[in-house]
């Protein structure tokens, strides 16, 4: 049974950058789909990046291309999202999920096998 712990998160300043990581354990992530989501208040939920750990691809929602990095060392049960240049627009609780690898070819799919509980993160303008 996957279990995953999201670390990381806090405050920033507009600008900033900060690295959430998403540990696992009770399972080789490696057949999964590492999806990030993040949660605005008042808002849906919104699927921000995944991993195709099998393969190393990865998908970024618009917003975030180009500032947000997903990341995993070889071997290893942790991903990390790097996230530079932060505006208050990135602001909630940002989540981490596992799901079956072809959840990576599917944009629409939320529905996520494994969540975290979650990290906040507030951006201050």
């Amino acid at each position: 049974h996957l279990q995953l712990v999201e670390s990381g998160g806090g405050l920033v300043q507009s600008g900033g950058s900060l690295r959430l990581s998403c540990a696992a354990t009770g399972n080789s992530l490696y057949y999964y789909c590492l999806g990030w989501f993040r949660q605005a208040p008042g808002k849906e939920r919104e699927r921000v990046s995944t991993l195709n750990i099998r393969n190393g691809e990865t998908d970024y929602q618009d917003l975030v291309k180009g500032r947000f990095t997903v990341s995993r060392y070889n071997g290893e049960n942790i991903v990390h999202l790097q996230m530079t240049n932060l505006t208050s627009e990135d602001t909630g609780v940002y989540y981490c999920a596992a799901g079956p690898e072809y959840y990576c070819y599917d944009p629409g799919t939320f529905e996520f096998d494994y969540w975290g509980q979650g990290t906040p993160v507030t951006v201050s303008s």
